[in-house]
């Protein structure tokens, strides 16, 4: 139970700072969802540094990387929006900026992986 609580603590911190980072006034005029790109990657550069600092560093308490990594990062991005967003634009025809979208998402999430590893290796 003590681990659902480093959770939900992480959770609530990266639900709130994916809110702030919403009010940030960054839009496009096509209504491409930047933000929710730039929250994703970010994310998935966190994660790749926590990953590797977790691997490299056995001694970590393995709370403080749940805390980190399913908390913080899994409060901070998001997947659900992504889809959504995916989807609206396909509904409204802008199915070729969807698909940027969604390549844009997938590239540079697992780029923003490797560039955190690298970063603690």
């Amino acid at each position: 139970m003590i681990n659902c609580l480093f959770v939900g603590m992480g959770g609530f911190i990266g639900s709130v700072c994916r809110y702030l980072l919403g009010l940030l006034p960054i839009e496009t005029s096509q209504g491409f969802p930047v933000k929710t790109l730039i929250t994703n990657v970010i994310g998935a550069f966190v994660i790749g540094i926590v990953a590797a600092a977790a691997a490299k560093n056995t001694a970590l308490n393995p709370r403080l990387v749940l805390f980190l990594k399913a908390g913080i990062c899994g409060g901070f991005t998001t997947f659900s929006t992504f889809a959504y967003e995916t989807g609206a634009m396909m509904e409204k025809g802008q199915t070729g900026l969807a698909l940027l979208y969604v390549i844009l998402s997938a590239i540079l999430g697992v780029l923003a992986v490797f560039c955190g590893q690298l970063l603690v290796r």
